[in-house]
This record gives structure tokens, sequence and C-alpha cells, in this order.
């Protein structure tokens, strides 16, 4: 924040207190601060009411005339976007726990308050609320694309029910939104598809192959009509392979189904052309002879087939006339294009007729021309049918229009949530001690993010826990696009919930995996995102660990030359996140010396093949880091990465990749608690 200053209104009854505030503003190191106090609720909210440029409100639940908890909601309904802090008497977690769960960004124990305290949890509030509008942002963004899409999307039981339908699926079918079709269409077999046992031939097809594609079906709309569709579904199971819903994509393809068949008729249509229908063609050799004629070109001159072959134009027309007919002839020829004219044309017997003629070079395998086919039909004919293609050719530009708009649309939208996502990731590392330089600090930090996609599935964070404890989080979300991105950004808000434990990594991994399990359940697709947290002390040197599924981190001992992989004490795994409700998670320790690195990543890391198929292990992995131990860890990591993208022969990594390096140095002089 800098020289930036910050507008502060303190709701405070207790006078002491609130100077006290205003003292501890005016010591804090990197903070200017404006602040108005307002000795009760109702003098707050008229504030709020009069200025909302406030950056913070700090409020004390226990003002006289305000209702508890209940000040928060007031707050919200005055100002709904400013991020609130709250001082209270007691340090009690569950008074904390709730005002969090309120809309409070923090909760601060008047007792305990210092000036360092104070400007941390200013800033945190800030950085949380704006994190937590930005979420807020993409999440609509993200609904406002799944109902806005061409196409319907939809989960359906076994037995025939809707479970989810998207607003383009409901209009599909007639249905005003997704929830009236779902809570109408209780049959799909008997009351959607128009021939009888469809239903079953799509299960069928489903229970052999898991995935279907192009399913094209008649199905009736709420008001009785018929129309085309054209499905894309997979079979969604669990680990045991047992069936938990269909999942796919609809089309109305009536359009389609109309041209296609309007071109078999068509096609149908040309080949009667050339013996039934009033059009007439022909063909000639290179000297003019009559190769071809149909039935139709036959009864205008009035001459069987066999008496038109070997004979020219001038055997059937007048001179001037034929030789108008042979100089196009042998333009075509010479040109080696088609030529399309409008002539008048006198039959036999003395009619006048203004045709459209084309005639086409006909070429033979070595390049040269074997003669020329021509066609000619009445005017009137030929632009009703120009007509008609052009109104095609129409539509066709405007759908092509409409579906480069949706493109740019959604590729703006991702290019927004990798913005967001990147900035969830640390700006910058904590230091220790407090006052220690980032160069001198006992613990440096080092990280190296790449997602594959726009938007990834891997994220990290760390934090100063306290003046003496470091905390490092690392997660991969299986997959990189919308859906893994929207996991994570759920994880990061779940953490900012986590810090009564944070101190304990086996408790701390426990009550996340409650939480998201909680959320996913709701979705019917379980997200496999695998974990892992530690705690270091920087005085001590101890670290506290827990694993929930994740790759090993290595423990790089400068000293002694080794690397070696972090294991439970228990030597036994413990399960990824959010797919067992009642999983339980264990803390490890590791007493770090100087010099030591703890080198945290993700499988896409090493999760890469050579053009013969070989896998970057992690044996080769440790192998690498062996040999760059002594190394600072940002050459290190930086080294590592170009040495497995050389390995893949240049294709690269094909997850995201995330390296996250905790490297200990100690303390400096006699573990003595400072001071703030």
């Amino acid at each position: 924040m800098g020289a930036e200053i910050l507008r502060i209104l303190l709701i405070e009854h207790d006078a002491g207190f609130a100077r006290y505030v205003g003292e501890m503003l005016e010591q804090t190191r990197n903070l200017s601060a404006q602040m108005v106090c307002a000795q009760s609720l109702g003098a707050g909210l008229a504030f709020l009411l009069q200025d909302t440029c406030f950056d913070v409100v700090i409020v004390d639940l226990a003002v006289p005339d305000g209702a508890g908890i209940g000040n928060l909601l007031l707050i919200r309904a005055q100002e709904k976007d400013v991020p609130v802090i709250v001082a209270g008497d007691s340090d009690d977690e569950i008074i904390a726990l709730q005002t969090m769960q309120a809309g409070a960004q923090e909760y601060l124990t008047k007792s305990q308050l210092t000036p360092g305290w104070l400007e941390r949890s200013i800033r945190y509030a800030i950085e949380r609320n704006r994190m937590d509008l930005a979420l807020l942002a993409a999440e609509k963004k993200y609904h406002s694309l799944f109902d806005n899409l061409v196409e319907g999307i939809f989960q359906t039981t076994s037995e025939g029910r809707y479970i989810l339908a998207n607003a383009a699926l409901a209009r599909i079918y007639g249905y005003a939104t997704g929830d009236e079709l779902i809570a109408s269409m209780t049959d799909i077999g008997r009351r959607l598809y128009v021939q009888e046992g469809r239903r079953d031939e799509f299960k069928r097809l489903m229970q052999e192959h898991d995935i279907l594609t192009g399913f094209e079906s008649q199905v009736h709309r709420k008001d009785g009509s018929i129309i085309w569709i054209s499905e894309n579904c997979r079979a969604i199971r669990n680990a045991q392979g047992e069936l938990l819903y269909y999942e796919g994509t609809v089309e109305d393809i009536s359009q389609r189904i109309q041209a296609e068949e309007d071109l078999r008729n068509s096609e149908a249509l040309y080949h009667s052309l050339v013996e039934t229908l009033p059009q007439n063609i022909f063909r000639k050799d290179v000297n003019g002879r009559f190769t071809f004629a149909n039935q139709q070109f036959c009864r205008l001159l009035g001459k069987p087939l066999s008496e038109i072959l070997g004979k020219t134009d001038f055997d059937f027309y007048p001179p001037q006339m034929a030789e108008k007919f042979q100089a196009d002839d042998r333009k075509t020829l010479e040109g080696g294009k088609t030529l399309t004219t409008e002539e008048e044309n006198i039959q036999p017997g003395g009619v006048k007729r203004f045709v459209k003629v084309v005639k086409t070079p006909l070429i033979g395998a070595d390049g040269k021309p074997l003669g020329m086919q021509g066609i000619f039909w009445d005017i009137t004919d030929e632009k009703l049918a120009d007509e008609k293609i052009k109104r095609i050719n129409s539509l066709l530009a405007q759908n092509r229009k409409e579906l480069r708009i949706k493109n740019i649309q959604m590729e703006d939208d991702l290019k927004m949530a990798r913005e967001i996502q990147l900035t969830m990731l640390p700006q910058q590392y904590p230091v220790f001690p407090r006052s220690a330089s980032t160069r001198d600090t006992a613990i440096q930090f080092t990280h190296r993010y790449r997602p594959t996609g726009t938007v990834g599935g891997d994220f990290f964070t760390i934090s100063a826990l306290s003046e003496d404890e470091a905390s490092v989080f690392i997660c991969d979300v299986a997959g990189h696009g919308v859906r893994s991105s929207l996991v994570t950004a759920m994880v990061r808000a779940l953490l900012e919930e986590l810090k009564p434990v944070a101190t304990n990594p086996g408790q701390f991994l426990t009550k996340l995996n409650s939480d998201l399990y909680s959320i996913l359940k709701h979705t019917g697709t379980p997200m496999l995102t695998t974990a892992f947290y530690l705690v270091v002390d920087w005085r001590t040197g101890l670290t506290r660990y827990s694993n929930a599924g994740h790759p090993k981190p290595l423990h790089v001992a400068r000293r002694s030359g080794k690397v070696a992989p972090m294991t439970n004490s228990s030597g036994a795994g413990q399960p990824a996140l959010g797919l067992f409700e009642d999983a339980q998670y264990d803390t490890s320790s590791l007493q770090l010396s100087r010099s030591d690195l703890v080198m945290l990543f993700t499988d896409g890391l090493y999760e890469v093949q050579d053009s013969q198929e070989e896998l970057y292990t992690q044996a080769l992995l440790i192998q690498g880091v062996e040999r760059r131990m002594q190394l600072e860890a940002p050459q290190m990591f930086d080294e590592l990465l170009q040495e497995i993208h050389l390995f893949s022969d240049g294709t690269g990594f094909s997850d995201d990749v995330c390296l996250v390096g905790v490297d200990y140095r100690g303390p400096t002089e006699s573990p003595t608690r400072l001071k703030i």
C-alpha cells in the first residue's frame, strides 16, 4: 500500500479504546490511515450513508445501541462491499467463527491488540474482501456462461429423470427454465422421445460404450411439436464402476436434418434431371461432335439419340447460331474454365426462348481436354434456385458470425479467470524475524508456477502464522480447466476459515477435507484434490506436516548431501481431499538443519514423456536435485524445469506445474523473542 492513505471507520463507545486504536495506527510501520470514530452503531451507519469511501470498518459488537453479531448484517445492508473487522473483549474461537460466518473479514481481541497485529488485520481484511468480491464475480460469470451456452447441458438418472438442465436445454424443449423442465419431465423414455424404445436404445449403447456421440432422435417439445436433436453423452461412474448418472449435451439439429433432406431430394432431382426434367444436357468432343444427350435434349431436337451422336450444331441449328455455339465451346476448351452465359435461343420449329447456358471443359487424367459438357435451362427456374441459395448462404454467414462472437466472449472470460487465479497466489513472502530483510530472513521461500492452460488446477499459499512459525500449503486439483480452477478458488476461500487449527497440520487437513466434501458432494462429481501442508518454526527448525495423497516433498539436506522424500510417520498413505467425509489426517515431523531445503511440487513436474513414451520419473527428479543440491533454490528450480523440458523433446509439460521451496537458514543469533 506504501503511501496510500486508508480511511477507517471505528464504531466504538469506549473513548479510551478509540484513542488506543488511533495511537496504534500512528505506530504502524507501513500504514497511513485517517480514522473516523462513531460512538454508536447508529452514528456509524450514518457515516456510511453519507460517505461510501471507507476502506475498512472496525466495529465493537458490544456498542449499546447495537445487536451483537447482528451489527454485521446492518453494516452490510448499508455498505455491502466494505471489509469489516470485529473487535471484542473475549478471546473465544466460537465467537470469532460466528462473526466470520456473519460476514466479517477478521476478529480481534482487544486485550491482545498491538500495532503490528492491527496493521496486518487491516491489510488482511482488505485483501480477503477483494478476493471474495473477485470470486463472486467469477462465479457469476461462470453461471452466466453455463446458462447462455447455445447447446443444452443435462444430467439424467438411468431411470429417466433429469437432475440438471441449463437454460439452453429448457429453451430447446420449450420450457421457461431448467427447473421447470426437471420438475415436468419425470419419465424421459415415455414423454420425450417420439420413437418407442429410443431411450432403451440410448441406455443399451451407453452400457456398451460409456460414451455416445451424435445420437440423433425426434423428441416432443412442451407444446407438442416435434424436433430433431443430437446428443453427446458420457456415463459418470463411481470408483467401483457403478453408474451414477449420464451427463452430456443436446443440440437442436432440426434445421440441419431439413437441409440434409433437401439435399437428398436435390441429389435425386439431379439424377432425374438427366432424363426426365426439362433440362437439356449434352456432351461434345474437342471437334464439336455430340457424344451424349439426355432425352429432354433429344425431344428438343426431335431426333433420337442415335441420330444426334457424332453430329455437330451445324446439323441442327441455323449457321449463325451454330457458329456462336461453337465459338463458346472453343472459349471453354481454350480457357479451361466453366463458361456461364445467358442467351436467346431459337429452338427447332422457330420457338424463341431465353436460356442460361453452362459449359464446362472435360479434362482427362493427362490434363488434356477431352471435350466439354453443356446444360441449359429456362432463366426463370434458375433465378428461383439462385434466390434460394442466397438465402441459405446468408443464414450460414449469420451463424458463423454469431459463433465467432461467442468464442471471443468465452476467451475474454477465461482470460479474466486466469488473472483472478494468479492474484490468489502469494505476491510477497513473509520474513523471519519480522524485522529481517528479504535477504537476511531465517526462512527463504521460492516458487515457480506454470499452468498449461488459460486457468490451472494447481494452487499454493505461504503465510506467517505467528512471529515464530510459517505455513506452506500446496494442492493439485485434477485437470487444468475451468472446473479445476473453481475448485482451487473454493480451497483458497476455505483456507481462510481454518486459522484456528492452522498450527496443527493433521487437524488442518482433516477440517479442510470435511468442508470440501460438504461442498463437492452436492455436485455429484468428485474432484480429485491432493494437498500437502507444513508448519516450520524458524527458531528451532522443527517442521510439522501432513499429506493428503500428494506427491511427497523432498528434504534436501545440503550438509549431508542427501535427498529423501518426506514420508508419513505411520508409513501409510492418506487419501486425497474431498473423497471421504470422515477421513482423518496425521501430523508427522521433521527436524531441519541450517541450509536444508524442503521442495514441494505437483505431479505435473514429472509426469512428462519423451518421444519414446518414457516417463520422467520421481527417481529421475531426485537425481536431478542431487546434482544441484548446492545451488540456491531459484537456480535449482529453473535448471530442473529446463532439464525436464529437454527430456520431453521440446513438447513441454502436459499438466500444470507448481514448485515451492522452503530454504531454512536458521536464526542468526540466540533465539530471543522479538517485541513488536
